[in-house]
């Protein structure tokens, strides 16, 4: 039997790049940046088309022949192709080449083992890499056969083929069952979030595109970012006050790229999750991108497949590389659209702000709130929401505010405060506060009939045996 150890170390990489008819092209420019992402050193790429892929080498004889000088030539630790390639293929290539072979998927896991930094995501990346390799344990010294002693247990053994996919299988459910528990802490701490009222905003987009530099400026924080692919891996969520909502939860997560294999998706769905249950998605684009409708595409594809139904809110960053001037757009009036925004240099937050309260709250409003003196605790209430913008002390001791907020939450306040809405406000602000009557409940559409003698109605505390005084 021919033995086959699988080649260690070196990360001088040869890129190889084809365009297959069947499939689905890919970035050249992507891959490579994959590649650096991944601490290679790339040496040099090779590119090719054909019409199919061959079911031995994936390229074509002549073409790995090709591969195989180069890689001897030119001293090759690492050929890296830019699709999946099947666990017979990679041995085949392996062989041939006389280096380590990895395909995307393979590439993918090693920047995401490489990025894990919390306790869930490195979890999430060795189950991942697991179960890629369950079906690419063959090794040189896979035929022996372990014996035990002893009367009656002499013979065949367990092969290390089989031990190994047995220990394997025996972590795999180790990390699910542990996944499983990590799930259960992120849904308690998302119900606890719900029953508190505390809206969830979500950062997702296509890797790179300044999800992580945007989260920093929103949230004032320090997360890791750099121009890189798949810089964040973890999720992060910060608390915040935001200026007219109040508190809300802030999560940064995973950048998506085009063709993610199914594995990784399902590998780090408790990631995702994070999207499934907030209330609005930020969409982040890197609007500079020459692919980026493609990537907006990927992203969409993505949410599809994860069964996102969560309202979106596209954010086109890096306006500062494309000369556009910072702007939102509205899909219809008080339905905000998309944003022109600069993350790095600071451009167009507050539209973002302004979006963001809009799409959770509804459209914004100037008022003039006169509040009585016993209403402190709104007007504080007021001020940490940031929305006041003068205010006056009337000669009655009332207190006049002018204040930026939206409809629905000012309702709401004054609804804790136990204020009527005729009372603080002026009659036109108040009337957009009044519920529309319908036919049947106008003045001139009496319910009682005439003939009927009419009583004030009973008191909780009243009875109909009970006289009254």
């Amino acid at each position: 039997m021919e033995l086959f150890e699988r080649p260690q170390g070196g990360e001088r990489a040869l890129l190889v790049h084809l365009s297959i008819r069947q499939l689905d092209e890919l970035d050249v420019e992507e891959f490579r940046l994959l590649a650096v992402s991944a601490g290679a050193q790339i040496i040099g790429l090779i590119t090719g088309s054909r019409q199919k892929p061959d079911a031995k080498l994936f390229v074509g004889a002549g073409k790995a022949d090709e591969i195989a000088q180069r890689v001897q030539l030119e001293q090759i630790d690492l050929v890296m192709f830019d699709h999946t390639l099947t666990p017979a293929q990679e041995r085949n290539l392996e062989r041939l080449f006389q280096c380590r072979v990895v395909d995307r998927t393979g590439l993918i896991l090693d920047i995401f083992a490489q990025r894990a930094r919390t306790f869930e995501g490195k979890l999430q990346v060795e189950l991942a890499q697991l179960e890629h390799l369950s079906s690419r344990l063959v090794r040189g010294w896979t035929h022996l056969e372990r014996q035990k002693g002893g009367i009656g247990l002499r013979g065949p053994g367990e092969t290390q083929l089989e031990t190994d996919r047995r220990l394997l299988r025996h972590r795999v459910t180790q990390l699910k069952e542990r996944l499983e528990k990590v799930r259960q802490t992120r849904s308690q701490g998302r119900a606890a979030r719900q029953k508190a009222a505390i809206p969830t905003v979500s950062l997702v987009g296509y890797t790179n595109a300044g999800k992580s530099t945007l989260f920093n400026r929103l949230a004032n924080s320090d997360v890791y970012a750099a121009d890189q692919l798949f810089a964040t891996l973890d999720p992060t969520l910060r608390r915040l006050d935001w200026a007219g909502l109040g508190r809300l939860v802030l999560a940064d997560t995973v950048g998506f790229v085009r063709h993610l294999p199914h594995a990784l998706v399902d590998a780090f769905r408790a990631t995702l999750e994070e999207t499934l249950e907030a209330d609005l998605l930020l969409h982040v684009i890197d609007s500079s991108s020459s692919e980026m409708h493609e990537q907006i595409e990927a992203v969409e594809a993505v949410l599809k497949e994860i069964g996102c139904t969560v309202p979106i809110l596209k954010v086109y960053n890096k306006i500062d590389l494309t000369g556009e001037a910072p702007i939102m757009i509205e899909a219809a009036p008080s339905q905000p659209d998309r944003v022109y925004v600069s993350a790095h240099q600071g451009l167009g937050l507050n539209l973002l702000k302004d979006a963001v309260c809009q799409c959770l709250l509804g459209n914004i409003h100037h008022y003039d709130v006169c509040l009585p003196p016993q209403a402190g605790r709104l007007r504080n209430q007021l001020y940490q929401l940031d929305v006041v913008e003068r205010e006056e002390i009337l000669d009655n001791g009332n207190c006049q505010l002018h204040i930026r907020l939206a409809k629905d939450r000012l309702s709401q306040l004054l609804a804790q405060a136990h204020l009527r809405v005729d009372d603080v406000l002026p009659p036109e602000q108040a009337h957009a506060f009044h519920r529309v009557l319908e036919a049947f409940e106008q003045p001139d559409h009496p319910i009682i009939s005439a003939d009927v003698p009419t009583e004030e109605p009973l008191g909780w505390w009243e009875s109909a045996e009970t006289p009254r005084s």
